[in-house]
């Protein structure tokens, strides 16, 4: 009979049938007629229940902990279980378990308190399944007891007899070895020869590899492992927009003119080369100069306008050149060890073929006017947001994973989504996951600046890195607070933060009265905080010139107008940008963040942290120490403190630690050292100690 929630069960009532973590039935009658004596729970990683998968890159260990525990006082023992998923659209309804790998499975060591734990690597892009499985250990449980009642001097004659039916029943006829060491332990001889037998620890090995599992219990959850190329945990971003490599701004560049900047880029030590939208833009209410309502005769329009007669997402604009130029700018970038990111914006201009020919796919006025984007109090007139919920957005949502696909078509298999947060996270969900499922190796980036929460949900739905508010964060305290949420909380299991240090939306006034030394500082923060990174061009030309007083945006921004640049001008940090690179890609300790850890200062603006591969042991393992002044007008200086004992360092040894920026070299002593900062020399050091 049914029981309402909160009510006793009713004496003498059936028990409920058990289900499979499908809801299909099993063969479970129930806890009278199947005990399971093990709890398992609170297994970690899992992100809502099981909801969202946690994010690794190939290579990355999943370190799994779980509360196992049972009634009594018998041994445990269980199982880490983990499969790899196969990639392509073949797969089932249900992730395609049906069509999974067998379960791998790694034993769970005792961590204390009823917590155990165990890791697996994953080997390759894609999706992996793991949960954990425990059972009572009969045997360990029987020699526990049996060691307990010899050790206490009592007779264990019985006890002996019943670990020889124990291992009758595990071990197999032909098993002549352990029918053996049955045979003994019934045997007249000592007892005390018969519990050494019992207790070798080779018998042991031999009888936990011969569990008894029928009455295991699993985790009640199978959980997820998104797994990216390295590519998405380390990576320096260079964005540039190719229509402004031409020496004349009345006319576009071309992507054979882009082609040319290439080598340069590389040879600052980016990893990807990242484009903002390069399709054929609007010309119905194009804007002009500096966001300007009004355009000029020779005025390009905003990128972010998409599409005209030309075509649409799926083409490129005639100023840029031709789909074969756009190929050919990405082998070139290929070879020189880049890759090519795009930006990928769902809106459309007032031109855009889809306005045409499904204007079923905007939203519309009462009057049938399409509606144009608004933020208000900003309207964007170029621009016209899609309806996600139209009737016919099985054809919208379909024809919008398309363009994805037709670029990886193209060799590209890296996007930055222009404001993901103003479109339905279910769409998010859906689409990247669709790609995934062929195309495991791509990655997408989440431009979001938007609430914490939107951000995050976005990452668990699927992005691979998340923009952050890393430019909004400026002092030493700031940047303690942030990183360590994002680096040290359970954010990190599932957001991979990318920290740009400016944008062509975001000029923070940081930059724009800190001079050179700012730019300095933030390229280095960035760099060293952040495995993956990135800044907008110019800023190695430390542009600094707001369009008025109070705003972030750049004056004569390029999102407007072609703006061809002298990349050699004096006082370029070009030299700096390639050091930084070229430590980073030295040195494993700054190519991930999960080490990240800050220390003491007594200098309140100055910023004091380091990175390790893996855990600082004094084994050599690769170690890196940062000190940074985060105020560019003034002087700093004040006692760091150095984690020595970690590093395997008596108190009072000296040691040389060397600046990786300038290979100069400093002889230091104990915990807490000196560090002098001065705007006009260095904003910071990068170290490491030499033994």
């Amino acid at each position: 009979m049914p029981v309402s929630p909160g009510q006793p069960y009713p004496l003498g009532a059936a028990w409920p049938a058990s289900s499979a973590r499908d809801g299909s039935p099993t063969d479970d009658a129930g806890p009278i007629a199947n005990p399971r004596r093990v709890v398992v729970e609170r297994l970690w990683p899992e992100i809502d229940g099981g909801r969202f998968p946690v994010k690794r890159t190939v290579g990355e260990l999943v370190s799994v902990s779980v509360d196992m525990f049972a009634d009594g006082h018998d041994v445990l023992s269980g199982v880490l279980k983990y499969r790899c998923l196969p990639a392509g659209p073949s797969r089932g309804p249900e992730r395609g378990t049906e069509l999974a790998t067998q379960w791998m499975e790694v034993p769970l060591s005792d961590l204390g308190d009823d917590r155990w734990g165990a890791t697996f690597t994953v080997t390759q892009s894609g999706e992996y399944e793991y949960t954990v499985e425990g059972w009572i250990d009969r045997f360990g449980s029987w020699v526990q007891g049996l060691l307990a009642k010899s050790g206490a001097g009592q007779d264990v004659g019985s006890e002996l007899l019943e670990g020889a039916q124990l291992i009758e029943q595990i071990a197999s006829s032909q098993d002549e070895e352990l029918l053996e060491v049955a045979d003994l332990l019934r045997s007249t001889r000592p007892q005390e020869d018969r519990v050494s037998a019992a207790a070798d620890q080779q018998l042991r090995a031999r009888m936990r590899a011969r569990p008894d599992r029928n009455r295991s219990t699993s985790y009640p959850r199978v959980l997820r492992v998104t797994v990216d190329p390295v590519r998405a945990r380390y990576s320096a971003w260079y964005e540039m927009f190719p229509r402004s490599s031409t020496p004349d701004p009345a006319r576009s560049g071309t992507f054979r003119e882009a082609e040319a900047r290439l080598p340069e880029i590389a040879a600052m030590g980016f990893d990807v080369v990242y484009l903002p939208p390069i399709h054929p833009i609007g010309r119905t209410h194009r804007k002009g100069r500096n966001n300007s309502l009004a355009s000029g005769p020779g005025d390009p329009g905003s990128p972010w306008a998409i599409g005209a007669e030309e075509g649409g997402h799926t083409a490129v604009d005639p100023g840029l050149g031709t789909l074969d130029d756009f190929d050919r700018f990405v082998d070139t970038a290929s070879h020189l060890g880049l890759d090519v990111a795009l930006d990928i914006a769902f809106q459309a201009s007032p031109d855009h073929p889809w306005v045409r020919e499904h204007p079923e796919w905007f939203r519309h006025r009462p009057d049938g006017s399409i509606k144009y984007a608004e933020n208000p109090p900003k309207k964007y007139q170029d621009i016209y947001p899609f309806d996600f919920e139209t009737a016919d957005r099985e054809s919208l949502w379909c024809a919008l994973r398309d363009v994805f696909l037709f670029w990886i078509s193209h060799g590209v298999k890296i996007f930055r989504v222009d404001n993901p947060h103003t479109k339905p996270f279910a769409f998010w969900e859906w689409c990247i996951r669709e790609i995934k499922r062929t195309y495991p190796d791509a990655i997408f980036l989440s431009e979001a600046f938007t609430r914490p929460k939107v951000m995050r949900h976005l990452a668990k739905a699927g992005f691979t890195q998340s923009y952050t508010y890393f430019t909004w964060r400026n002092s030493a305290a700031e940047l303690r607070d942030y990183l360590t949420e994002l680096t040290r909380t359970e954010v990190a299991e599932y957001l991979r933060p990318n920290l740009f240090a400016n944008t062509p939306d975001i000029l923070h006034e940081f930059l724009q009265h800190g001079g050179r030394p700012a730019f300095e500082v933030r390229l280095i923060l960035a760099a060293t905080l952040g495995a993956s990174y990135g800044i907008y061009s110019g800023f190695e030309l430390c542009e600094n010139v707001p369009v008025r007083p109070g705003s972030e945006e750049y004056l004569d921004s390029e999102k407007y107008q072609i703006k061809p640049r002298d990349w050699n001008q004096p006082g370029h940090l070009k030299e700096l940008i390639a050091q930084i690179n070229a430590v980073r890609r030295a040195h494993p300790a700054l190519q991930q963040n999960a080490t990240l850890r800050f220390h003491g200062c007594s200098a309140d603006a100055m910023l004091c942290f380091s990175k390790s591969e893996g855990q600082p042991d004094g084994a050599g393992g690769d170690f890196v120490f940062v000190v940074a002044n985060t105020t560019p007008a003034h002087l700093q200086h004040g006692w760091v403190e150095v984690p020595i004992g970690e590093l395997g360092l008596a108190p009072d040894t000296s040691y040389i630690v060397e600046d990786l920026l300038d290979s100069a070299t400093y002889t230091w002593r104990g915990a807490r050292n000196y560090v002098r900062l001065d705007p006009a020399e260095r904003m910071a050091h990068v170290f490491v100690i030499r033994r």
